[in-house]
């Protein structure tokens, strides 16, 4: 099985040695749960699309430092690759950016929120299965590390909401049985977080956010969901 990986971003250089791409986190997360996919990483920020929607068995739109209202020429083309993806009948999985951008290419609206950067671990309340026939028993809440000042403000129509937080409203959406999206992060480790916090504070994360999000990850306790929300996408990704 072959799963492109339509790179949006990159780690930051201080911390890519250590902690590697986004794509390679990816590929961690499932390794951890045994999978062995195969993959074709396309870094769809320097134009590097697929040839066609089919070329792949299914996909995963990464995170990113861009916002979806820079509405970029390769923002243009990948909402276009989505629709097209979705016509194939290929499933799709879109984490953070992915998620806005896939929100936005079915009429969604996406916006820099007014209640400022999600950032550190956040709880998200579980209000429907991640997919419509899933029989599996689901949590009633899931944590996962956050990075964000941009969140899907308005759903689109055919998206259904299945996670949600007082922050996030529209926090994991599904679309039919082969598209599911988060806003948080699942590839994440609290390691790389706290780096990423540790590198950004002050900067581009104002300093009390950063601050107040280093103290979820640093909480008794804390951990995060990732291994079963992999399973969630994996079973997406499967299909």
């Amino acid at each position: 099985m072959n799963i492109g990986i339509l790179a949006t971003g990159i780690t930051p250089d201080e911390l890519l040695t250590e902690h590697g791409s986004y794509a390679d986190m990816f590929m961690q997360l499932f390794r951890q749960l045994g999978r062995t996919y195969n993959y074709t990483v396309f870094d769809v920020r320097l134009n590097q699309f697929p040839e066609s929607a089919q070329q792949c068995d299914a996909w995963i739109i990464t995170g990113s430092a861009s916002n979806v209202d820079e509405n970029t020429v390769w923002m243009q083309r990948l909402k276009q690759l989505i629709l097209e993806i979705d016509q194939a009948a290929r499933p799709l999985i879109g984490i953070c950016f992915g998620h806005q951008i896939i929100a936005e290419a079915f009429g969604g609206r996406v916006e820099a929120f007014k209640g400022g950067w999600g950032a550190g671990l956040h709880s998200y309340q579980m209000v429907d299965a991640p997919l419509e026939d899933c029989s599996a028993e689901q949590p009633e809440r899931i944590k996962l590390s956050a990075m964000h000042r941009y969140q899907v403000v308005e759903k689109p129509e055919p998206a259904r909401v299945f996670a949600r937080s007082e922050f996030c409203e529209f926090a994991g959406l599904s679309y039919g049985d082969r598209i599911v999206t988060l806003q948080a992060h699942p590839e994440f480790s609290l390691a790389y977080e706290s780096a990423l916090l540790a590198l950004r504070a002050g900067g581009v994360i104002p300093q009390a956010c950063a601050e107040q999000a280093k103290a979820s990850l640093a909480a008794p306790g804390a951990l995060t969901d990732s291994l079963q929300v992999a399973s969630w996408l994996a079973a997406v990704l499967e299909r």
